[in-house]
């Protein structure tokens, strides 16, 4: 690279950051301002009727072929296992609970920062593969991280995740050819594209309240999330042979920041969420600072 072609770079990195920052930063400043925030409303739009119709649309109106969509989706498998594994066997080495930290350390924040930061580094192909990744990491943390959190669960959940009818509606449409009516296209095109804003926005509110109560543990935490994922990720494309924006995508959504919903999921089962929080804060803050290495790697 030469000195010429510095600025251009910066550019580049910086309008594929700013859009997440500029969200999450508005959010974070409504939240300051202790202005009026019905975050529970907001999270149950953007994840039961939002999500579902941008997966819908995305997955509907890119030229991503079913190949490709298992593959990428079957590798995010493979690298939210190679966390789990990694996750366990450091909480065993240190005594502490699962129900309060593993899914912290397996489930990043695949939709509030991964989807967008795709989106603006890889364009809309790179969103439809990002979406992949998206619904493996969706349906894991409402099932599984569930579980993991309140210690018991039922298979019968997976009945009541949206993104999977949504995923099955676009397969369907992928696997015979058919374009879906334009009416349907228009409509969750349209709805689907208020998800990555609201939780952008979310986020940012998020932020504003969560607290640390246990710094050492929460940078600990933090940087094994960061690291780890990172890891998984450049590991498992590694593997699977993938290379140009499914590689990239793969290690971005796996080296985000703790998701908000582990806070909410540990606070609502009463899971030490004073200290998931700490971990939330501290992983997003170190992520925000490390984004232009980490899109500089994947680039």
């Amino acid at each position: 690279m030469t000195g010429s072609d510095l600025p251009k770079l910066m550019a580049d990195l910086f309008a594929i950051i700013a859009p997440v920052f500029a969200g999450a930063g508005a959010g974070w400043i409504w939240g300051r301002l202790k202005r009026p925030f019905d975050h529970a409303m907001v999270t149950a739009l953007a994840t039961q009727i939002a999500t579902p119709c941008l997966v819908f649309s995305t997955l509907t109106r890119m030229d991503v072929t079913t190949a490709a969509f298992g593959e990428i989706a079957a590798a995010a498998l493979m690298s939210y296992v190679l966390m789990a594994a990694l996750g366990a066997s450091v909480l065993l080495l240190l005594k502490q609970p699962f129900h309060s930290y593993l899914p912290s350390l397996v489930f990043g924040n695949i939709g509030n920062m991964g989807l967008p930061l795709s989106l603006f580094a890889y364009g809309h192909a790179g969103l439809a593969l990002a979406i992949a990744v998206f619904a493996v990491g969706a349906v894991l943390q409402f099932t599984v991280g569930v579980w993991i959190t309140s210690g018991k669960g039922s298979p019968m959940e997976l009945l009541r995740t949206p993104i999977l009818y949504s995923v099955a509606a676009a397969l369907a449409f992928m696997l015979t050819g058919v374009k879906p009516p334009l009416w349907l296209h228009n409509s969750t095109r349209l709805i689907g594209e208020l998800m990555i804003p609201l939780m952008l926005l979310a986020l940012g509110v998020s932020l504003a309240s969560l607290r640390v109560t246990s710094m050492g543990r929460a940078v600990g935490f933090s940087v094994l999330r960061l690291l780890g994922g990172f890891a998984c990720g450049i590991a498992v494309a590694w593997g699977f042979g993938l290379t140009g924006a499914a590689r990239g995508v793969l290690i971005v959504q796996s080296t985000m920041p703790v998701a908000v919903f582990n806070y909410l999921f540990a606070k609502a089962y009463n899971r030490r969420p004073e200290e998931v929080a700490g971990i939330v804060l501290i992983s997003t803050l170190i992520s925000f600072a490390t984004l232009p290495l980490l899109i500089l790697a994947v680039l």
